[in-house]
């Protein structure tokens, strides 16, 4: 059974907001880039309307949290308004080892400075995780 979209966003949404909140900016490490680069391109499947490829994208706890048509749903509300892409910068991340809710492994919480056609400064907060195949995927995502 999938999460109420009200749940997946205190889940999928707010919590990657909460890990970053008290942050100050910090450089990307060397050891973050590949996540911060997962998410660029991810975020640019997101930019191109891409909102059912970014879901089939996402991790494995990601998927099972939401419905693809949930998560469809969300990003049109959401995302779409927001119009195209004018500049997206990472300005800080942070490597942790657990989220409230998930279960221990490895992840970047990061927060990108955007700004939108219809909205000049917004804050995107992206949480990825590194899969057991070694690769970087979403597990959750918050603009602000």
């Amino acid at each position: 059974m999938k999460t109420p979209l009200a749940a997946l966003f205190l889940l999928l949404v707010l919590l990657p907001a909460a890990v970053l909140a008290q942050e100050e900016k910090t450089p990307i490490t060397d050891d973050q880039k590949p996540a911060v680069e997962a998410a660029t391109a991810w975020l640019s499947g997101i930019d191109a309307g891409g909102y059912g490829a970014s879901w089939q994208q996402a991790a494995a706890s990601f998927r099972g949290a939401v419905s693809q048509k949930d998560w469809e749903t969300a990003l049109t509300a959401f995302r779409k308004p927001l119009g195209a892409l004018k500049s997206r910068e990472a300005t800080r991340a942070k490597s942790l080892t657990s989220l409230s809710g998930a279960p221990d492994g490895t992840y970047v919480v990061m927060e990108f400075a955007a700004a939108f056609a219809n909205k000049k400064e917004a804050f995107e907060t992206v949480a990825f995780s590194r899969e057991d195949d070694g690769k970087w995927r979403a597990v959750g995502y918050f603009i602000r």
